[in-house]
């Protein structure tokens, strides 16, 4: 008999998986899945993309919440609210008003059912206009980055003492206004394709940066830090041989995300 589980049917396909023989048949959603995993900068038959309208709307709402970031700053563009980003976007000529139809897709992007996507991660924030308190937050020096207090700033400073400096954050908190610029400038690079966006990055909602979660990555390494390249630096190898690492997004992860070796999970 089975013991009780709180894993998804993909989850505890894998973990199984992994039991048995080399030559045993893998379940095909699980293959594809897999190699999706593998080749997620490619495109596949059934991955969903935005029609010429909405491609349209993603560049103009892409375009504005750029000249939203130029306006207040890398870093605290990281912890604004929705809402704080409209009141700038309206007081400022050099952003201008988000137009009705830029807020009705950004609410349709936030809100969209991501398994549609090929993306099978929790939803961990589901308040379009979350805000993140800035008592509850510290900026990391030199970085352009903040963290949330506690156990994330936490791990990260036993990390940087146990390692070395040159062990960077790369990525800290991520509101809600960051994260879906972020995966719609991916969207942009994809020319609309959704699937191929998210199985990058979390869409809007789905990011563990929102709650504690972030990222490190080795000082001079620039954006290899974000490809597999890092987990064959040394620094990775002490990240892992210290136990530090525990990746949300292996190289099997049942979420349909490429692999992550730089992503620190700590919620």
């Amino acid at each position: 008999m089975l013991a009780a589980t709180s894993l998804s049917p993909l989850e505890l396909v894998l973990a199984t998986t992994n039991e048995h023989s080399d030559g045993e048949k893998l379940d095909e959603h699980v293959k594809d899945n897999l190699q999706k995993i593998r080749d997620f900068d490619k495109d596949f038959a059934d991955d969903i993309y935005l029609d010429a309208d909405k491609f349209a709307l993603l560049k103009s709402t892409a375009d504005r919440l750029v000249r939203v970031q130029r306006l207040v700053g890398y870093a605290n563009f990281s912890l604004l609210s929705l809402d704080d980003a409209i009141r700038y976007a309206k007081y400022y000529s050099k952003v201008g008003n988000f137009t009705r139809a830029e807020l009705d897709f950004i609410e349709s992007i936030f809100f969209e059912d991501a398994e549609r996507y090929g993306f099978f991660g929790n939803k961990v924030i589901t308040d379009l206009t979350a805000r993140i308190s800035n008592r509850e937050t510290v900026k990391l020096p030199r970085t352009g980055h903040y963290l949330f207090k506690g156990e994330p700033l936490k791990m990260y400073n036993k990390i940087r003492k146990d390692v070395g400096p040159s062990v960077v954050l790369t990525s800290g908190i991520r509101g809600v206004v960051k994260q879906i610029h972020l995966f719609l400038a991916k969207a942009m690079k994809t020319n609309g394709n959704l699937s191929q966006a998210s199985r990058s990055l979390a869409p809007p909602g789905h990011s563990y940066h929102g709650v504690g979660d972030f990222d490190v990555g080795k000082a001079g390494f620039g954006a290899s830090n974000f490809t597999s390249a890092f987990s064959q630096t040394e620094e990775y190898k002490r990240l892992h041989d210290l136990g530090y690492v525990l990746i949300r997004y292996t190289e099997t992860n049942p979420y349909g995300v490429r692999f992550e070796p730089w992503h620190i999970k700590v919620v």
